[in-house]
């Protein structure tokens, strides 16, 4: 199972010719996909989102992308873990 965290946040439309986004919500959706035990995650990241040709506006920022791998990889290190899975 693969969850797009980027796509997830996206709100077609909203921004009249082209998509919105909250991308606030990016870390925590991630999180919780972790959380259920996904085998990927895909997240679409810029340096300056509000630069991007496509999706910028529910892009991670490129600054964002290790903090949230190192928060995303230890939910899924816990879930994955022989205690967690068989007590």
């Amino acid at each position: 199972v693969v969850f797009d965290a980027t796509h997830s946040v996206q709100l077609p439309g909203a921004a009249g010719q082209a998509s919105g986004g909250q991308p606030q919500f990016i870390e925590v959706l991630a999180r919780a996909a972790a959380a259920v035990g996904i085998d990927a995650l895909f997240v679409e990241v810029h340096e300056a989102p509000e630069r991007a040709l496509s999706d910028g506006a529910n892009a991670l920022r490129l600054e964002g992308l290790e903090p949230l791998w190192r928060r995303v990889r230890s939910i899924d290190r816990l879930v994955k873990s022989e205690e967690f899975l068989h007590g």
